[in-house]
């Protein structure tokens, strides 16, 4: 009888219960590597063969040289099949353990494109996709071109953050100057990139033998940028189906997932569509499920679990066997997160049917509604927007750095 296959996940952050189930429940054996600080975190131990622990250094990054030596350790007697990253900050250490052990999968070129933001906007418009003024930090001439071929305002961007973190928008050229200045000798660990106003989208997808199976289209009804620094509300909803918006995004995302050479994974890719010409330009993407609960609202309107259905495509690949997506379902739904002044609030005042989905995270509020009618999914957010701001909500600064 053949052996189990074994699957070594990195987090960096407590997620993926719902993949690491999902690999267990297919046969597989299950190794995980995640931060000492996160030990304690409900994780799904009874679908976890071993858990690897690591020490972060003051820098808040892993010491890839000890993880490999352990590696090396543990793989004489048990070897590994498989690497998957379940955070964008565990993109490049799965891809350096890949090409090191030599384990099939995205080796660090084809990583690049999903972690360095440089790296994604060059390959993106290298391959006819639209993408905002950008440019490198490591010329100044090339940096004042930009200047004047893109009138401001610019935002400065970390080529390796998610999210929002460490974004700062500016006004004028004095101000952008000020700021590549202050970054010292750390400027080329960033990017400056035309500010467009524009609505906000995110696309989620499952790519299996190098084609997009599954996408999911989202509007953001703020900008996560404007969420993150102005202290708004997190909310999304699906985009209309089968809408000229709907097609747009899909294929822009199948064009970029296929320029990028993305073989079998989950993505989330955001787009902007401006406001000053109609036209949708990509923004970023990442070769994970997206954050923010986005895979619980995507569930409650598709019936598809991004985090299972990843587990399921990959163990099928490494056994090559085929993967089948089950039937998609097509419903609106809507998230709405907030930060809580109270450490648990009490969520009974939100009992509408529609809502099929609760954050439980202490000092946040957060729901998922689901409905038949988009309007309907709009007319809730809305309503809960308005209790949530009047009696719950709390706003705190983005980190310049994240948080790990």
């Amino acid at each position: 009888m053949a052996r189990a296959l074994t699957f070594l996940c990195i987090s960096t952050y407590f997620k993926g219960n719902d993949f690491l189930k999902a690999l267990k429940e297919s046969g597989n054996k299950v190794f995980l590597i995640t931060a000492k600080k996160l030990e304690h975190k409900p994780w799904v131990r009874d679908s976890v063969d071993e858990f690897f622990y690591v020490e972060e250094g003051e820098d808040g990054k892993y010491n890839m040289n000890e993880i490999i030596n352990g590696l090396a350790y543990v793989m004489r007697d048990r070897p590994i099949d498989r690497v998957v990253a379940l955070d964008d900050f565990d993109v490049e250490k799965a891809a350096h353990i890949r090409e090191y052990f030599r384990i099939p999968g995205m080796g660090q070129t084809t990583g690049r494109y999903f972690r360095d933001k440089l790296a994604m906007r060059t390959k993106a418009a290298e391959s006819g996709i639209l993408v905002p003024g950008f440019s490198a930090l490591f010329n100044d001439e090339a940096i004042n071109n930009f200047i004047e071929k893109y009138p401001g305002p610019w935002m400065i961007k970390p080529r390796s953050e998610a999210s929002a973190t460490g974004i700062k928008k500016m006004e004028n050229a004095a101000e952008l100057w000020e700021t590549i200045h202050q970054l010292g000798d750390k400027r080329h660990a960033y990017l400056v990139e035309q500010y467009k106003p524009g609505n906000v989208y995110h696309v989620d997808s499952i790519s299996y033998n190098g084609r997009v199976i599954f996408s999911w289209n989202s509007k953001y009804l703020a900008p996560p940028f404007d969420v993150a620094h102005g202290g708004g509300i997190f909310r999304s909803v699906t985009v209309p189906f089968d809408s000229s918006e709907e097609h747009a995004l899909e294929t822009l995302a199948v064009d970029l997932l296929k320029a990028f050479g993305l073989k079998h994974s989950a993505s989330h890719t955001e787009v902007i569509r401006c406001h000053d010409d109609g036209k949708y330009y990509f923004l970023e993407t990442s070769s994970r499920v997206g954050g923010a609960n986005l895979s619980e609202m995507v569930e409650a309107s598709s019936g598809i679990n991004l985090w299972k259905e990843w587990a399921k495509m990959e163990t099928a690949e490494a056994k090559g066997d085929n993967y089948k997506l089950p039937a998609v379902r097509k419903d609106y739904s809507g998230i709405i997160i907030s930060l809580a002044r109270q450490e648990w609030p009490d969520l009974s005042v939100f009992n509408d049917p529609e809502i099929v989905w609760r954050m439980n995270e202490p000092y946040h509020v957060g729901l998922v509604v689901r409905a038949k009618s988009r309007e309907k999914v709009i007319e809730l957010l809305d309503k809960y927007a308005e209790i949530i701001q009047k009696d719950y909500h709390a706003s705190a600064p983005a980190p310049d750095r994240p948080a790990h």
